[in-house]
């Protein structure tokens, strides 16, 4: 996968940009998941629409990423269970050099999810939370172009 950045300060996000589908096996059963990313707002923000199917359920998040008041790059993250996050951009490169990554104080605690190319095809995404031993990882996906 070409991981190559994009300009400006929302580049580091280029090679998200586009349609991308995972499938997990979960305790629960199989879940699959889609993620579309556009460039909205005169590219001044992304949008992220992530669509869960498992079991009977559905479950929707639309994310946008962009510069806060404080010109650091976050996300607002809204649920169709009608909950909602938000997070400031992280150094993430214990998982891998080229690992995008986001940090949100979550009700249970400090949380990160991150984003890194697969060698193979498409990329990696991991949601972590944070322990006194390090962070304990508790979702994985693998996702691969869905256009």
């Amino acid at each position: 996968m070409d991981w190559k950045k994009g300009r400006g300060r929302l580049g580091i996000f280029e090679p998200l940009l586009g349609t991308w589908l995972a499938e997990a096996e979960t305790p629960g059963g199989l879940i699959k998941c889609t993620r579309i990313f556009n460039k909205i707002l005169a590219g001044k923000y992304l949008e992220l629409r992530a669509d869960w199917q498992f079991n009977d359920s559905h479950y929707e998040e639309l994310c946008l990423i962009g510069i806060d008041r404080d010109r650091i790059i976050s996300f607002w993250s809204f649920t169709s269970d009608g909950k909602h996050s938000t997070g400031r951009l992280t150094d993430v490169s214990d998982l891998d050099p080229r690992a995008i990554g986001f940090e949100a104080q979550m009700e249970a605690g400090l949380a990160r999810q991150a984003y890194w190319p697969d060698p193979e095809n498409g990329f990696h995404w991991v949601v972590e939370s944070s322990t006194k031993k390090g962070w304990n990882r508790f979702v994985h996906h693998h996702y691969r172009s869905g256009t």
